[in-house]
């Protein structure tokens, strides 16, 4: 999986952080921390971890992902990662 997004509340840039959708790579999101949850209202699942942004960023730099955009939407930090094929 070479592309991931990662995004927070910038109200909520303590965490949580959100970290992958449903079809994430199992065993990375496992690295991360994160658990598979589903929010009141919507129809689809996503991982999630306590960590702050700039732990998970962290961690994905070590397993080769670099970050090649970051956004703000609205409320919204994202980030977008790349990891380049081996």
């Amino acid at each position: 999986m070479p592309y991931i997004f990662i995004s927070t509340q910038i109200r909520l840039e303590c965490g949580p952080t959100i970290c992958g959708d449903e079809y994430s790579d199992p065993e990375l999101m496992e690295f991360l921390g994160a658990k598979l949850t589903k929010q009141l209202g919507n129809n689809f699942r996503e991982y999630s971890t306590a960590d702050v942004p700039r732990l998970v960023l962290n961690k994905l730099e070590e397993k080769g992902y670099k970050v090649v955009g970051v956004t703000g939407l609205g409320q919204t930090m994202v980030w977008t990662l790349f990891k380049p094929a081996q």
